[in-house]
């Protein structure tokens, strides 16, 4: 379960169906350790590396990165104007970040004297996700952010009957079975084989980026009578290791489309 968000124990919303009460605040912090070597690069120069580093859970928020000052280049981090106040971390410092001819506005902050509830955050710092050109967990690269040890993928092959059609009707996929994708927090997703498509697939603009499953391309689909549906379909042409099962495979969601899984 996630902790933060999806009605996890520190989330905005708990559910209702459970045993425990989770005293504290309604907007709540906690630091745990990520021990595992942490490198961002700019322009190919390592400007963290880090064994050192925690993620910080924050109510409704991803887990964010902290790590030892003295685990940045210090000699490429330029004074800031800038300061926010965060009512459950206190007042926050932002520093820039030059590398050759480069400069990453604001891409560090940290919290030097946090308020007392929060003053383990003293002496860390972040390296906004997106300051940083490529991250490696070890030695893999990231795929958008640091993945969460909360938020997990499970894969399972299935041999229900998998139909995609839309509001009104019209076919546009019919599978004999395929895999269903279940991820922390979000509905399952069924994957199917192109083959059963019987609408036409047209490239489309859009890419995501998935730290669980990889990078996703999307298609509009183009059924019979001409309409077009945008970004109703994706796939994972090279999946991460956990996501191997959904290579190639197709998936679905819109507005207009209705996914059914029928046992037969």
């Amino acid at each position: 379960m996630a902790l933060t968000m999806f009605g996890g124990p520190l989330s905005r919303k708990v559910p209702e169906t459970r045993t425990f009460t989770v005293e504290g605040p309604a907007h709540s912090l906690l630091l745990e350790p990520f021990t595992r070597r942490v490198r961002a690069e700019v322009d190919g120069v390592t400007v963290l590396d880090t064994t050192r580093g925690a993620l910080l859970y924050e109510t409704g928020l991803p887990p964010q990165l902290y790590v030892p000052e003295e685990d940045l280049r210090a000699d490429l981090l330029e004074p800031s104007d800038t300061s926010t106040h965060c009512p459950f971390k206190g007042d926050a410092t932002y520093r820039s970040l030059r590398v050759g001819d480069r400069v990453v506005t604001d891409a560090v902050w940290a919290y030097p004297e946090p308020i007392p509830e929060s003053s383990w955050l003293a002496g860390l710092a972040v390296l906004a996700p997106e300051a940083a050109d490529r991250w490696f967990d070890e030695d893999d690269e990231v795929i958008g952010r640091l993945p969460d040890p909360y938020h997990r993928v499970s894969l399972r092959n299935t041999s229900r009957h998998v139909t995609v059609t839309t509001t009104d009707g019209v076919p546009v996929a019919d599978a004999a079975g395929g895999v269903l994708l279940g991820e922390t927090g979000l509905v399952d997703r069924l994957y199917i084989p192109r083959a059963a498509l019987s609408a036409t697939l047209e490239p489309a603009e859009k890419r995501t980026a998935c730290p669980y499953k990889g990078y996703a391309t999307y298609y509009d689909v183009r059924l019979p009578d001409g309409r077009v549906l945008s970004d109703a379909a994706w796939s994972y042409e090279t999946p991460t290791d956990e996501s191997r099962a959904i290579e190639g495979l197709l998936s679905f969601a819109h507005d207009d489309l209705v996914v059914t899984a029928d046992v037969r």
